[in-house]
Order: structure tokens, then sequence, then C-alpha cells
């Protein structure tokens, strides 16, 4: 995927910012190139168009022009904390004009649209005629359905509204689509996982290292109903979870907790999803990857980690103090996720492979590892009265830590109560998955709903002295300035 996918993806981002320049008064002009008419004559162009959805993934994760979007799902939590003037690490300093608010916004209903069009298009059974590989016309579905899923998935658990466009924007009422309601986001992005996990094949070819799989989606649509499941105290949810949990097949923890954030073990047995990063010789920083005259930035960033010079005035991105001291005497996790003497965190950077620039990275964010898929299956069944089930899973991951080093403390935990096992899945997620994908933000969020914990006097172990948390409120950032201005049918966030 990392050269042959990569060159795809920028065709149809090209493809996509020409047609959307077109206007009214422009459509008796003979086009200069390629227009949406002239394209979908092949099924290349089917595989360009998935490949352009993919890019938009790289929004989240490169550099940025030195405005990386990692501050947004990183900082919030106990497991992160900084000695620089972020806002969202401070929950009270988030406004809706902070620019990382209308990036993220503006790029998740890019991958979106993206996303909607070739679902559109593969409705067309006139033009899915070129389309003669076996079983590809599904799978793209799939893949579509899955990525517009994950980003949805990903704005409830954020904004908690935002409009639910499920089709392909097509008159003007459409530009102005109202807010959605309670889990209707969340609800879509289930929806959409469980029809993609009918449709995506179990693997892909080498060359299509980083295309979703059957497994991935059915991980995404268990993390999904278990998510909705705590945050509706729904028994029916953490039972779906189960089955789809149960439907994973062939992936396994690997031996060295280090290979998930080592540029040479990417695609590994644990890995069910990631961002694929690209080659080398490919990285320019400075140029999206939308850029199509010539090939920008397919690379991640891990600067703010171990404040790369090109971080340029940014502080790192450091561990709580809380997250150090929770690690046990020899779980080999702690040197690998945090360096005691300068709370840096460990993870990627340490076992980089830097792109041609210097500052972008070759190595790939893990967005789903087969470790996180076993803690929230543990929850799903600690939920439903299967104590001895969920700890079986806990454990699994805690012997992987253990086995790492022989001179590890035990790793099993023992049977216990619905509460122990419970406060066991918090600990357990909160070492391993440390400083990944935010998930600590979400996990908590959904605890404090569920009533487990209590938000209001948590220890988020802030370096922050102004640190301060206003709930229900900052359950939720605000709806960017930027989105409440142009469309008057969505509704700000309340107390924002």
């Amino acid at each position: 995927m990392k050269m042959k996918f990569i060159k795809s993806m920028i065709a149809t981002s090209a493809l996509i910012f020409l047609y959307a320049s077109c206007s009214q008064n422009r459509l008796d002009v003979t086009p200069l190139s390629e227009t949406e008419q002239d394209y979908y004559k092949e099924e290349l162009h089917f595989v360009a168009a998935i490949g352009a959805t993919y890019a938009k993934l790289g929004d989240f994760y490169w550099y940025n022009a030195n405005n990386p979007q990692h501050q947004f799902y990183l900082l919030p939590g106990d497991d992160v904390t900084t000695d620089g003037g972020y806002p969202f690490e401070v929950f009270s300093t988030v406004e809706a004009g902070a620019g990382e608010l209308g990036y993220h916004y503006r790029s998740s209903y890019l991958l979106i649209s993206r996303a909607n069009t070739l679902l559109q298009k593969l409705d067309d059974e006139e033009l899915t005629k070129v389309i003669t590989t076996p079983n590809l016309k599904e799978q793209l579905r799939g893949e579509a359905l899955f990525l517009r899923g994950h980003t949805y998935m990903y704005l409830w658990n954020y904004f908690g509204t935002a409009p639910l466009i499920d089709e392909r924007i097509s008159s003007q009422e459409g530009i102005t689509p109202p807010s959605s309601e309670g889990t209707q986001l969340l609800d879509q992005a289930i929806a959409d996982f469980e029809e993609a996990a009918g449709l995506l094949p179990e693997s892909w070819p080498v060359s299509d290292n980083g295309r979703v799989t059957k497994n991935a989606a059915n991980g995404m649509l268990g993390k999904s109903l278990v998510i909705r499941g705590s945050w509706n105290n729904s028994q029916e949810d953490y039972s779906k979870a189960i089955t789809a949990f149960s439907k994973i097949n062939g992936p396994e923890l690997v031996a060295n907790f280090a290979d998930n954030f080592n540029a040479a073990t990417e695609n590994n047995k644990e890995s069910l999803f990631e961002y694929q990063s690209g080659n080398a010789g490919d990285d320019n920083v400075w140029l999206d990857n939308d850029d199509f005259e010539s090939v920008g930035s397919f690379s991640a960033y891990w600067g703010f980690f171990n404040s790369h010079w090109s971080f340029w005035a940014g502080t790192p991105f450091l561990a709580t103090e809380k997250l150090a001291n929770t690690f046990e005497d020899g779980d080999p996790r702690t040197v690998l996720t945090v360096n005691k003497e300068d709370m840096k965190f460990q993870k990627y950077w340490t076992l980089d492979q830097m792109a041609n620039t210097g500052v972008g990275s070759l190595n790939n964010p893990r967005i789903l590892r087969y470790a996180d898929v076993l803690l929230l299956w543990a929850e799903a069944l600690n939920e439903t009265g299967n104590q001895a089930g969920a700890v079986e899973k806990i454990n699994e991951v805690r012997t992987r830590a253990r086995n790492m080093d022989t001179t590890g403390v035990p790793a099993n935990r023992p049977t216990g109560s619905q509460g122990e096992v419970r406060s066991w899945i918090q600990e357990e997620r909160f070492l391993e998955l440390a400083g990944e994908e935010g998930h600590r933000w979400v996990d908590l969020r959904r605890w404090h709903k569920a009533g487990h914990i209590d938000l209001s006097t948590f220890d988020f172990s802030s370096r922050k002295e102004n640190f301060s948390i206003n709930l229900p409120k900052n359950l939720y950032y605000p709806i960017p300035i930027s989105e409440t201005d142009k469309n008057p049918n969505v509704k700000q966030n309340p107390g924002y």
C-alpha cells in the first residue's frame, strides 16, 4: 500500500478538488482536464477513489506545518500532560474558535464526503460494470463504510453532536443539515461497521497492507458497542459487542510489546487497523495529502513526544506522574512507555524511522490493536456478569507483558467481584494504551457517564496550575465556530 495505493490516493484527490472547483456558469467551457463525467471508466478509478478516502486519515497524524492535531485527542485525560499552553488539557480554556477544532471537524467531513461519493458511484449498476475483479465492488463498499463509521465514531466521542450525512449532498438544502441527537452519530458508526464486516475480506495481498479487513470491522463494531453500552448502561450492547469480538479470527498479541511502536514491525498480527505512513522518498511535510502537483506528506509525526527540533517552541507532551507510578515493579512495559528521569513518552519515536525530511516519520500510528480489543471484550464480559471470562482476557494482556522479561511480577489477576474486575480493566487500559489514539479520554468520559468514576473529583495528574473541568459541559468539545457561523441549523454544545 505504501507506494501503489498512495499514488492512487493523490490521483483521486486531484479529481475531487478539480470537480469541486467547477461552477454553474462555467459548465459550457471545454474542461482542461479530466472531470467526474469522464471518470469511473475503469476499475482502477474506483480503487483510486477509496485510496483518496484513506488519504484524509493523514490529516489527523501529519506534521501540518508545525500545527499537528495530536493535542486535540492526546492531552485530555490522565496519561499525558505538558508544561505548554495548549488549550486541550485544561478543559476550561477550550474555545469554539480553536483552530484545531475546525481543522479536525473539516477533515472529518471531507473524509465522509469522499466515502459518500464512492458509495453513490458503487450503487450505479451501469458504472460498476467496469469492476470485473470478483468481490471487489462489495469490498470497496465495505472499506468506504468502515472509514465513514470510524469518522463518525470519533466525531461523537469528541463533539457528541454533529450533522449526520449518510449520502452525497446533491441539493442546496443539503449543505446546512441539522445537528444530530443523542447517540445518532455513534448509531451510524455501528451500522456502518456492521455492514462493512459482512463485505470486507479476511485479508489483502501484502501490496495492499493497511486496507481494512473483516477483523478490523468487527473490532471497531465491538468497540463502538462497548462505548454505547457504557453510555446507555445497555446490557444488549455489551452482549452484541461480545458477539462481534467473537467473530475476530487470527490476530494475536505479539510477543514483544515494543513491536507495536516499531517502524520495522508494522502491520503485525496484533494490529487490526493502522494509518500507513509513506515511503521516505515521497514525504514533503509542508504539503498535505491532497497536494497533487507533487507528492505531499504521507508521514506521521512524533516530535511532540521527544521535543524534536521541528516542534519549534512547542513543549513536549509528557507522561503524568500518576501513569509512571501506576506501573507495577517489574512490568517491562514501564521503560517502553515512560522514561521516569525526564517523564518523556517512549512509544513510537524511540523506535522510529524518519522520512526524507527528517521531520516526518514512517512509523505507522496503530489505530486499533488486539490488546485494545481484548480489554474491551473483558469489559463487555464483566458488565454482563462473566467475571471469570473477563479476567481471562485481562490476563492475556498482562501475561504478554510479563513474558517479555522473566524477572517480571506474576501476571495473573484472580477472579473477583464485578467492581474489582472493573477497576482492573480500567487500570490495564491505562497502562497498556497510554499515549495512544486518545483512548484514555474516550474511556474516562464514558465511565463517568456510566457512574463508574466521577470526573469532578478525578485525579488528572496535570502539571497545569489552572487545571479545571466543568461538568457536564466539558464532556464534549464545542462545535467549531467556523461551522456554527456557516450553518444556522447546527446547535452549539451547552455551556460554550
